[in-house]
This record gives C-alpha cells, sequence and structure tokens, in this order.
C-alpha cells in the first residue's frame, strides 16, 4: 500500500483528496503548510507527493526545488496542484523538478489516473541496482515495494528505509544513534529509545517468516541485521 503526502492548506480540499485516496487504498499524511511537510518528511518517506503550490509560510515550488536537492527525498515523485493554468506557471513547476502538474479545479478521477501514471513510471525507470533480494524477500527500492514468498510486506516508511539500510550494510553493528543519523537524518531530533519502537515493528512485520531473526541486538551496542545464528 503506498503513503501519499498532502501537502495542501484548505481542509475542504485536504478531505476530498483523503477521501478519493483512501477509496483507491492509498494512506495518506497531510499538511497544511511548508514546515508541517518538512516534519512529517523528517519522520519517514513517502510514496508520492501532492504539493499544492501556494502555502501559508512558502511557495510550494520552492519546497519541490529543495527536495530534489536531497538524496534522502529528491527520488519521491511530486505532483504539483495549482490554479493557474498558465503554461509559464507549468513550466516553471516541471523546470523545479515535479512529476506531474494538475491545475484546480480538478476531478478525483483525474487525479487518481495521474497518481498512478506517476507510479508506474517510477517503477519502470528504477535500476536493477534498486532492487534488493535476501533469500525469498525482494525490496524494491524505486518502488516502495517489499515482498515475501510472493506476499506484499506493509511497512511503514521509517521501517522500510530501517530494512533497506540494514540489509545494505550486512553483519556491520550499528549504534542507535548511528541508526538515527543514518536512517532518521542528522537534522532530526528524537530520543535513541525510538529505534527500538521501530526495530520492534520490524521485526513483528517479518515474523510470519521467521525472517526477525536475522535482525539482531548486540547488547550494550545496538543491532545489526545478520543471516547467521
Amino acid at each position: 500500500m503506498s503513503t501519499i503526502l498532502l501537502v495542501e492548506d484548505e481542509q475542504p480540499i485536504r478531505s476530498m483528496l483523503e477521501f478519493a485516496l483512501n477509496k483507491e487504498g492509498y494512506k495518506t499524511l497531510e499538511a497544511e503548510t511548508i514546515q508541517q511537510a518538512q516534519d512529517v518528511l523528517n519522520i519517514g518517506r513517502p510514496d508520492l507527493i501532492l504539493m499544492d503550490w501556494m502555502l501559508p509560510d512558502a511557495s510550494g515550488v520552492d519546497m519541490v526545488k529543495d527536495l530534489k536537492k536531497k538524496p534522502e527525498t529528491k527520488e519521491i515523485p511530486i505532483i504539483m496542484l495549482t490554479a493557474n493554468s498558465g503554461e509559464e506557471h507549468k513550466v516553471r513547476g516541471l523546470n523545479a523538478g515535479a512529476d506531474d502538474y494538475i491545475t484546480k479545479p480538478f476531478s478525483p478521477r483525474e487525479l487518481i489516473a495521474r497518481i498512478h501514471a506517476v507510479l508506474r513510471r517510477t517503477c519502470v525507470d528504477s535500476a536493477e541496482s534498486d532492487i534488493l533480494t535476501m533469500n525469498k524477500l525482494m525490496i524494491d527500492k524505486a518502488c516502495h515495494r517489499i515482498s515475501v514468498e510472493g506476499n506484499n510486506l506493509d511497512l511503514g516508511p521509517t521501517e522500510f528505509r530501517l530494512l533497506v539500510f540494514l540489509i545494505e550494510h550486512p553483519e556491520r553493528v550499528y549504534s542507535r544513534d548511528s541508526l538515527l543519523n543514518q536512517v532518521w537524518g542528522r537534522r532530526v531530533y528524537v530520543e535513541e529509545r525510538t529505534v527500538d519502537v521501530h526495530i520492534l515493528r520490524l521485526r513483528r512485520a517479518l515474523s510470519p517468516w521467521d525472517y526477525d531473526r536475522y535482525i539482531q541486538t548486540v547488547r550494550s551496542i545496538g543491532y545489526r541485521f545478520s543471516e547467521k545464528e
């Protein structure tokens, strides 16, 4: 199930978008301002962002430029929402890094179709290096999807990033502080015990296939990913 971040300051529009997206099976996160959107992104990575152009604290197009400069967010597809239908406006949004552009007012059906198209394009463009495998567990980093023995595994954005990082660095032990820096980012200030909570959630998600045993606790140090018992 894909997660979509709605960055829109008008509550009626957010409610309409949330209803339409939830009906299609998407999870939604909401933000009214650039600052709120940044707070959400500091916690986890959505699969797609719907970004309004005009927001109370800054321009949505400026945030798009900023997100596309950062390694941890540059791959997130973004669809701009705006009331301006002018060609120059559209070109500015696309040049900033947006993947698509839709003019208000729009129908939920048109928006859903554009979301499907952008997500499909993101997956088609994913390189072989974006695929991680471990036994029968497969992770598509570009599409933000995980399957185990052919079954889709629903992970939150933070658990997804945590699992990817650990699998990409097997056998190495990481302290909680190191994991916070690598997975959450150096500018995020959360307690180290937050790592324990997400490790627990990750283990629970993997436990039906007995893959939770690969995420090992190293007493007094931290965690590692290892296929060795």
